[in-house]
């Protein structure tokens, strides 16, 4: 059995939109909280194109290193939308028309409005798991340890929602930011030192350009509440004893 700092994801942003700038990204920040709360890791984002051989690769690769994949993307009812059809090959099986999803999908539409182009979203690979889609009717399917989700950050987010029985994880991901006006290169010892005597609290150190002035924002990640604060009070006192400010300190829920 998998230890709880061992249960990681990955997320598979599928979509030559997404490449090429034209579309923005929102679902790794929704994933990643999710996953943060569920207490799992989120340690890797690919982000690929709608080509069938590459996702193949990259979800075969993705599913024997991580505890959990998520993609986004691909399974809507265009000609480019080959996710779906993608994953099946990855995992060796045909693709089938699900009576379940046909039936999500006729509840949803109105009579006459089930086209055949629609009908392509009840195509799942055989034998996966179905993910309601409480949004718009089309579902997204599990096969073992990847679940595949629709691009649309909204409708992603709600089915999301719908599948977090299936996420066996850990103790929630807490996050405290300390923002001070240091230097990196001020602060980089210390922190080193810092981090040494907390090893089960993670710390990064992000520099910051606001209104003409430089700081660093420093971010401390971990299961452990008081373990956290613990390193933050000493955090604050390392900034002071180098002259510098704490501007803000953000601890966890």
């Amino acid at each position: 059995m998998q230890q709880p700092d061992q249960i990681t994801a990955c997320l598979i942003i599928i979509g030559n939109e997404i490449l090429s700038g034209r579309t923005q990204d929102a679902n790794l920040a929704i994933i990643g909280k999710k996953c943060d709360a569920l207490g799992i890791r989120l340690t890797e984002t690919r982000i690929i194109p709608d080509v069938e051989a590459d996702i193949v690769t990259t979800v075969n690769n993705c599913r024997a290193q991580f505890t959990y994949v998520f993609t986004t993307g691909g399974i809507g009812p265009t000609h480019d939308d080959i996710t779906a059809a993608a994953v099946a090959r990855a995992f060796n099986v045909e693709v089938v028309r699900n009576e379940e999803a046909v039936d999500a999908l006729d509840r949803y539409y109105e009579p006459g409005f089930l086209t055949e182009a629609r009908l392509k979203m009840a195509d799942i690979p055989e034998g996966a798991r179905l993910i309601d889609n409480p949004v718009s009717g089309a579902p997204g399917f599990q096969l073992e340890n990847v679940f595949v989700l629709p691009g649309v950050p909204s409708i992603m987010e709600a089915m999301f929602d719908g599948l977090a029985d299936r996420l066996v994880g850990g103790d929630p991901i807490l996050t405290e930011n300390v923002l001070t006006n240091l230097l990196e290169s001020v602060i980089a010892k210390d922190l080193e030192a810092l981090q040494e005597k907390y090893p089960d609290v993670n710390m990064g150190s992000y520099p910051y350009f606001r209104k003409g002035k430089l700081g660093v924002n420093l971010v401390l990640r971990g299961t452990d509440g008081d373990r956290m604060n613990d390193a933050a009070d000493e955090l604050a006192t390392v900034i002071a004893g180098l002259n510098g400010k704490v501007l803000n300190r953000l601890s966890p829920a």
